[in-house]
Formats: C-alpha cells, structure tokens, sequence
C-alpha cells in the first residue's frame, strides 16, 4: 500500500479494509464479518487495478482476475455456468478475486435494448454474490458506475470512490516516478496546472516521458519545462 499515491480520505477506508481483514478473528468472535466485497468505482487511472494487487499483498492473498471479455460469450448460458465456475473457485480457494470493469456484467436490467437472456445473466451475477459465504475477498472495479444496476451496489460491504488526483497528490505521483533520476528546481504549481485533469496513470506516464527525455539527451535533470510538455502531450491525447 505504501505504493500507492491516494487521497487521504480513500486511503483511510482502505486500511479500514485491511485492519478488519487482520482481525477477522476477534470479529468472528462477535459474530461480525470483517468487509470482503468492494465495489472500486472511478475514472481509468486512478488506481482501483493497482488497489487490489497491494490488497493481496498486504493480505498475502493469491490474485485472480476475472477477464469478463474471456467470461461473456454470445451464449449466455455458457456466461452463467462460467460464472458459477468462479464463484465456486471463491470458496475452493481463498484468495482476492478481481471482477475488473463489472459493468459488462452489471447494466441496468431495464434497459430496453437488452435481450431476456443478458438479463438473466445479470440476476445469476446478483444472485451469486447474495450466496457466496467464502472466505475470500471480492472486489468489483468499473469506469463507469452509472451503468451499473442500483441491486449491484447492495450486494458490496462498501462502495469506495476514486477521484482524479489534486495537485498534492500529482506532485506526489511525479516524486515517486521519478524516484530513481535528478530533479531540478520544478515549479509545482506549474506542474500543477498542466496535470489538472489528468489520472494518476496519466501524470504517471508522463512523468516517465519527461525522464526518458532527459537520460536519452544526456541532459543533468528533470526540468519544469519537460515535465509541463510531457503532461500537455498527455492532455492532448486524452482529448482534453
């Protein structure tokens, strides 16, 4: 976790996650279940991925990722049974199971272009994750929370929210990728301005662009002036 740059506030609930996980135990003692199903919701970047990966490895947890593209197929039968085949492995084998850009599975059901079948898919999903009873921790990303029906966000322990970084955590983000080459006197607030709207994996990238700059001119250090270019570039690209 120490990796990641998040906001204070995302950070907080995640430990949360992570003490409740620890002290499951003395939870279960009570009668208490320690939180397990998290839903990640949030722009591309911004780190829900990368969250779980440092979830299972503060927790010592296997990682599966749930490939819906490999999951969904045009028959939707096949997508049920698939999906019971996951849920099983839940409880055969603890560990943290990623079901990345959820929304595939969890469009409104009242949606007037989907087919009876899709729609079955959906309540099988729904139904799935009110049984699952495992040990193991499920986590739910998506880009795109709007397009998910109102009964998925009922079935998690917590809904968390990842917004695009301010201009602390940008700055943040650019100090840690370029942990490993010479900074020279960078105007943040410049840095700032040009990384407004970007994602953390933006500025990220970024960031590397400006370094691979400087070591491939054999220039001493990482300018304001490369980094702001290098993050414009990716505003740009990103249609901003």
């Amino acid at each position: 976790m120490s990796d990641l740059v998040l906001d204070p506030a995302l950070r907080a609930k995640l430990d949360r996650v992570l003490l409740e996980q620890r002290q499951e135990d003395r939870l279960h003692a009570h009668g208490f279940r320690p939180l397990r199903r998290l839903l990640l919701v949030g722009p591309p970047g911004t780190g829900k991925t990368m969250t779980a990966r440092a979830l299972a490895g503060e927790l010592h947890l296997p990682l599966f990722v749930i490939r819906l593209d490999g999951l969904i197929t045009k028959f939707m039968g096949e997508t049920a049974a698939k999906l019971r085949l996951v849920f099983d492995a839940l409880s055969e084998t603890r560990g943290l199971y990623l079901f990345d850009e959820v929304d595939a599975l969890g469009g409104e059901r009242e949606r007037t272009n989907d087919v009876g079948e899709i729609r079955r898919v959906l309540n099988s999903f729904l139904q799935f994750l009110e049984q699952d009873e495992s040990e193991s921790m499920l986590v739910a990303a998506t880009n795109h929370p709007q397009l998910l029906d109102r009964a998925i966000f009922r079935r998690f322990d917590a809904v968390i929210e990842y917004p695009l970084p301010d201009s602390e955590l940008a700055k943040q983000v650019v100090r840690n990728r370029l942990a490993n080459v010479q900074l020279g006197a960078i105007d943040w607030p410049k840095v700032a301005e040009a990384s407004e709207g970007l994602s953390h994996g933006e500025i990220s990238l970024a960031a590397e662009r400006a370094a691979k700059d400087v070591i491939l001119a054999k220039r001493a250090a990482v300018t304001t002036d490369g980094l702001v270019a290098a993050l414009r570039d990716r505003q740009v690209g990103s249609g901003r």
